[in-house]
């Protein structure tokens, strides 16, 4: 799977006791066609980077260098095996699940231990918002819940963001399937959408082998070998959409003859925080933005055309950006 991501050739061991950093790239059609249009002295599409982690066990959460690393990334994505003997999805999951609601609840206990004392000192309101969070937590986690169902106000999420909980990122359950199941993708996917019922989660079914194999062929041929076993898009693609709706991410671009790029903002994200991602000076000095639909701009061929068929949006820095828009910021600096 982390070799299908990076499209690494390096040998990379299942169950190994080593990390593994590799960069994926975004694949994104729509960045080819710009290229394809503006022939760019440069571009540059959008990478996620992925950690191939040795399995989280009791044992290895005990170490503090493991540990520091899991709190670190933005999400999981716990890779599930559907083929050999003893197959069990939701025993796996369970037993991951419980090894990271035990981590979190240990910092609780430590961090409510510490609070009382605070408290006996003086009670702020500050103090006592957090005690209150953590009881709920606490709760939770003896209930057997990830704290992805802890339920919070932009107030309450701030004030817990610093214990960067395992159980609290977003989890992506990924089906690994056998070579003979290929096909099956969607029907395998419908048949775990149980475990979409709590907040955060997604699941995604892929067939590594298969992947790994595409990865290293040529655009053709890797169309013709993912047909013959009726896959109709890589699953590179597909779990990076996955990813991306998971952590409630959009793309959004820049081109000219100089350079196209894709960026990455939140799906909530305004035109200044679009600035922001592009350069810091940027947003300081936002006067407004210029956007258009990337659809729009391949259809018709050129900025100058969607202006003048008002398609061309001057927004301020309220404005929410859409995934796919081409973006020009206008400034002062």
């Amino acid at each position: 799977m982390f070799k299908m991501l990076t499209q690494s050739h390096s040998a990379v061991g299942f169950g190994g006791h080593e990390t593994h950093l590799g960069v994926a790239r975004v694949p994104d059609e729509r960045v080819d066609q710009l290229i394809e249009m503006y022939q760019p002295k440069k571009h540059a599409y959008v990478s996620i980077e992925y950690l191939d982690v040795p399995p989280i066990s009791k044992e290895n959460l005990r170490e503090a260098s493991y540990l520091a690393g899991l709190r670190e990334v933005d999400s999981f994505a716990h890779v599930l095996r559907l083929f050999g003997d003893d197959i069990n999805v939701r025993r796996d999951i369970q037993n991951v699940e419980d090894e990271l609601l035990l981590s979190d609840l240990v910092i609780i206990e430590k961090r409510m231990e510490r609070l009382e004392k605070d408290l006996k000192k003086t009670k702020t309101a500050d103090l006592l918002h957090e005690q209150e969070i953590l009881i709920k937590a606490k709760e939770l986690l003896e209930n057997g819940k990830p704290l992805r169902d802890l339920e919070l106000d932009a107030n309450g999420k701030k004030r817990i963001r610093g214990f960067m909980f395992l159980s609290r990122k977003p989890m992506l359950f990924v089906l690994n399937v056998p070579e003979d199941k290929a096909g099956s993708l969607a029907a395998i996917e419908i048949e775990y959408a149980d475990l979409l019922q709590r907040p955060e989660t997604g699941v995604i079914a892929i067939c590594a082998s298969i992947e790994a194999d595409i990865a290293e062929l040529p655009a053709e041929e890797a169309a013709v070998f993912m047909e013959s076993y009726g896959l109709k898009e890589s699953g590179l693609k597909r779990l990076v959409r996955a990813t991306y709706s998971l952590l409630g991410l959009i793309s959004f671009f820049t081109v000219g003859e100089d350079e196209v790029r894709a960026w990455t903002v939140s799906r909530t994200a305004t035109s200044v925080d679009a600035a922001a991602a592009i350069h810091t000076d940027l947003a300081k000095h936002f006067i407004r933005a210029e956007v258009v639909g990337c659809d729009d701009l391949l259809r018709l061929g050129s900025l100058p055309a969607c202006r003048d068929n008002g398609l061309l949006r001057l927004e301020g820095k309220e404005a929410i950006i859409r995934d796919g828009d081409i973006v020009h910021i206008r400034h002062s600096g």
